[in-house]
């Protein structure tokens, strides 16, 4: 009974003495990337929200330190009537959310399709529809084509090249994760008499939740802060964005150029991108564990 019992505390002893160099690996792994991320991510945030707050002399100076003199109120009214922010805010929301819809519908159900294929020319199709992750955006075609067809300069025009230009991304991450998943399921499904809707709908699509949430943060980054398809293919401060009312708010004051005015836009540009993370973060996290269990 002693010698088991120094057997287990030896091995207790041995398993702290592993467990100490790990938290410490650990622990200095945690200040590498903390001491990294104050100069590269904390500083600037920390410029641009102070300066955001200035009045305009203060915020010449691009200092870190407090204002002197509080100008929030100011600030925030000039950028919301004079940069035309609100209408900026419902364009960008009207072709973010229905763009992301449209492109996470669709991609996973071409993944599913690609996934599941035996044909040559659908896994040719498939390799040809990834590489637009890659491969530069054919704006000149784009223009001309929505010329064609009297959308160029809408909001529908942008929404749809958007579509085609992230529709590939979400189809290259979602078909490796359809081809990771058993194909019982689905031919449970069919025996129990679902078709082919059915089957996405109650049998893939809850399973294919974590992949879609992590495509759809993705997507709500890129296609938010869009700035080159937007320049290029909307018109007039009506169907403008938010990052091309920033670009014209900037752009109209070039000469004596106010840096407290610019980065309150860009804080209240980047204000509901902070909300939705906030909002999806543990969402996103739990859905790739439930994902990774069932996997």
């Amino acid at each position: 009974m002693n010698s088991a019992r120094g057997l287990a505390l030896r091995s207790r002893t041995r398993q702290g003495l592993l467990r100490e160099p790990r938290r410490a690996s650990s622990v200095l792994k945690y200040v590498a990337l903390t001491l990294f991320a104050i100069p590269w991510v904390v500083l600037p945030l920390w410029m641009v929200v102070v300066n955001a707050l200035k009045p305009l002399g203060e915020a010449q100076a691009l200092s870190l330190a407090l204002p002197d003199t509080w100008a929030f109120g100011d600030n925030l009214d000039t950028v919301v009537n004079d940069g035309h922010y609100l209408t900026g805010l419902r364009n960008s929301v009207l072709v973010t959310i229905p763009a992301i819809a449209v492109v996470l519908l669709l991609g996973s159900m071409a993944a599913w399709a690609f996934a599941r294929t035996r044909s040559r020319w659908l896994r040719a199709a498939y390799y040809l529809t990834t590489l637009s992750v890659l491969l530069p955006p054919a704006i000149i075609p784009s223009i001309y084509l929505l010329r064609e067809i009297g959308l160029d300069g809408t909001r529908l025009g942008y929404a749809l090249v958007t579509i085609s230009a992230r529709l590939g991304l979400v189809i290259f991450l979602t078909t490796g994760f359809v081809r990771a998943l058993p194909e019982d399921l689905e031919d449970a499904a069919s025996i129990d008499g679902a078709g082919p809707w059915q089957t996405y709908r109650h049998v893939l699509l809850p399973l294919l939740r974590p992949i879609l949430l992590v495509g759809g943060v993705i997507l709500m980054i890129t296609v938010w802060n869009d700035f080159f398809f937007a320049l290029f293919l909307l018109q007039g401060e009506a169907s403008a964005t938010l990052p091309l009312t920033l670009f014209q708010f900037a752009s109209s004051t070039v000469d004596t150029l106010s840096w407290n005015l610019v980065f309150m836009h860009v804080v209240l540009t980047s204000l509901p991108l902070i909300v939705v993370y906030l909002f999806v973060q543990r969402r996103v996290l739990s859905g790739l564990t439930e994902g990774a269990v069932k996997g």
